[in-house]
């Protein structure tokens, strides 16, 4: 049995190419499904089985078009009222696939219908993909079904998770979906590589709290806010999405850019935040492209759903945002290739705001200025500049009323949602000094902050 690894850092998920050297089983497959192509064709193996461990509510599924391209049988739990043609699987069910043989293993906590796939091969090797359930150091989440669920699908975690480790023993291998930065996790999950169901055994505070009062009352604790767009997945996965489109269309012109800024539209810059700071088109929004920056997880958050939006930047931040932008269901954007606003828009206003470091709070910031601290409410709660105003990201657009007077000084933890922020507070007529730097350089810095980072 050999595992192919296909990782979506964007999301912080992963899917995998599983095969015995001659044909192939996928699991969790993401929208942009030519990723999972290109890896098959490297092990030269026949893709017959394609499996979903839930229906997933933090991205689109590309299993039921790599399904259907390849001909291969999709595996569904039964009990998922899917609308298109799939192989209904219910607990216990054994596949085989070529040389290797996948039981289907019901484990809800994550969902009501979660399943987990123990894979084994005939020398008995067993790997284990378990999508949102057991996940390295912790679990998925149980809140995404409403307040209603939760407390029932936390209970089904800590049995689920439990029930999983007796039946796949100590020697498997451990391939969770969601845990690799995903807000599909909760708890202390860990940033391992890999990992056994026997090292979880041992590290894993699901498998190791002998209380099970304890372990839900712990991770009710922890579940903090989700990105907003989640509401939108699970329906569409359930009808079946088609294909994700993956070129770039027809830019607009620059007398339409023109207006689509004037007239209020979502124009949006993916450069540096530093470069969009010091120049851009005056109501365009900064969600700086890059490795690591969940762009689009924070866009699909932030952005009201179902809007227009017109990207602007460099051909390869376009191309690679508009294929993490259909991951989560945001098709077709337009799309300006350019990273100079006077030759994108020559006849379009352009502004400015300074971007600072703490330093400069300590000895320029004006004593009636207020900082707004636009991290999430559990950080905010763990340690926070004395006196600041917090406002996560997420919330931003609808609280722009309840802000203080004055030039706002913006933050968070590392600077990209104080780019974000800072762009959509300019936009909406404030003026605004961004503070660059990571939360933990404040105090160092001399500036007074409460808490443990203080």
């Amino acid at each position: 049995m050999d595992v192919v690894v296909i990782e979506t850092p964007q999301l912080g998920d992963r899917s995998y190419l599983v095969h015995d050297g001659h044909v192939a089983l996928v699991i969790d497959a993401q929208r942009d499904t030519d990723r999972i192509e290109e890896a098959a064709r490297a092990a030269r193996v026949r893709i017959t089985h394609v499996a979903e461990t839930h229906i997933h509510n933090d991205y689109l599924t590309g299993g039921l078009t790599l399904a259907r391209a390849h001909g291969a049988t999709y595996l569904v739990n039964a009990a998922d009222a899917v609308g298109f043609e799939r192989e209904p699987i219910t607990d216990g069910q054994t596949v085989p696939i070529g040389r290797l043989s996948l039981r289907a293993v019901s484990t809800p906590g994550h969902t009501h219908t979660h399943l987990s796939y123990i894979v084994t091969s005939e020398d008995g090797e067993q790997a284990v993909f378990s999508g949102g359930s057991l996940l390295y150091g912790s679990v998925g989440r149980t809140d995404l079904l409403g307040p209603a669920d939760t407390d029932e699908l936390t209970r089904d975690q800590y049995a689920s998770v439990r029930r999983l480790a007796d039946e796949a023993g100590p020697a498997a291998a451990l391939y969770p979906t969601h845990g690799f930065g995903s807000f599909c996790s909760v708890g202390p999950s860990t940033s391992a590589k890999s990992s056994t169901i026997g090292e979880q055994l041992t590290t894993n505070h699901a498998l190791t709290d002998p209380d099970p009062e304890h372990f839900v009352a712990e991770l009710l604790d922890n579940l903090a806010a989700y990105p907003s767009y989640y509401a939108h997945m699970a329906p569409i996965n359930l009808t079946g999405p088609p294909a994700a489109p993956l070129g770039l269309p027809e830019p607009p012109d620059a007398d339409e850019l023109t207006r689509r800024l004037a007239n209020g539209e979502w124009v949006v810059d993916l450069r540096r935040r530093r470069a969009f700071a010091s120049n851009h088109l005056k109501a365009a929004v900064c969600f700086e492209y890059g490795s690591g920056s969940m762009f689009s997880s924070y866009l699909g958050w932030v952005i009201p759903w179902g809007e227009k939006l017109t990207l602007v930047g460099s051909r390869d931040d376009l191309q690679n945002a508009v294929r993490d932008l259909s991951r989560i269901g945001i098709d077709r954007p337009d799309a300006a290739v350019g990273t100079e606003p006077a030759a994108l828009a020559p006849n379009a206003p352009v502004a400015s705001y300074p971007r600072v470091d703490w330093a400069a709070v300590v000895l320029d910031k004006p004593a009636g200025d207020p900082v707004l601290d636009v991290r999430r409410a559990d950080e905010f709660a763990e340690s926070h500049v004395a006196g600041a105003v917090n406002v996560p990201l997420h919330e931003l657009l609808g609280r722009l009323g309840e802000l203080p007077e004055g030039r706002i000084w913006v933050h968070c933890a590392s600077g990209y949602r104080a780019g974000v922020a800072a762009s959509l507070l300019q936009r909406a007529g404030r003026d605004v000094v961004q503070i660059d730097a990571r939360f933990r350089e404040a105090a160092p810095a001399g500036v007074q902050v409460l808490g443990p980072s203080g």
